[in-house]
């Protein structure tokens, strides 16, 4: 799919391969905060996750893609949650797996695939996102591709002892 591929990487459907490659970031407590995780993941769970990821997003209300390489690296992760087809609307996030390939661009293409792709195939309206205050990172990704801060919830996040605010990002489509 030809709305899926950019200069520099692609976004291609999770294979039964990744499986390390999940477990690998869904176990990484790094990046728990960001991705509400509080336990580990077990391999099995993974491979049942990987099982059903060929179901359709208006069945499961999600869509996970693997950020690839022209080369076929991994590199990260970008995900649709909770769709609402009836508002015509999902959550985004994306992650870049190791730093060494932040700040190279490929999180931002990522999310200009997926963006085109949610307005045009699947006929979103709207696209948001929750970003920690702190993640300076992400904020500055998200508001580069338009997303606008709409709100901002006060100690939404616990963490290492204490409470953190949310600022939540909405792209409406023009």
């Amino acid at each position: 799919m030809i709305t899926l591929k950019g200069e520099h990487i692609y976004l291609r459907a999770l294979e039964p391969e990744d499986l390390e490659f999940i477990h690998e970031i869904e176990n990484n407590e790094d990046i728990w905060e960001i991705s509400n995780t509080q336990t580990p993941y077990s391999k099995y769970l993974i491979k049942q996750y990987l099982e059903n990821a060929h179901k359709d997003i208006f069945e499961v209300k999600q869509l996970r893609l693997v950020i690839s390489s022209y080369t076929n690296e991994a590199l990260g992760m970008i995900d649709l949650f909770d769709f609402d087809f009836k508002n015509s609307r999902a959550g985004i996030g994306v992650l870049v797996k190791d730093s060494i390939n932040r700040k190279k661009g490929f999180g931002k293409e990522a999310l200009q695939l997926l963006i085109n792709y949610s307005f045009k195939h699947l006929n979103l309206h709207q696209l948001y996102c929750n970003i920690s205050e702190d993640n300076q990172a992400s904020i500055k990704l998200f508001t580069s591709q338009g997303f606008n801060e709409i709100g901002l919830k006060k100690d939404w996040i616990f963490t290492n002892g204490n409470f953190k605010n949310e600022y939540l990002f909405q792209l409406i489509k023009k």
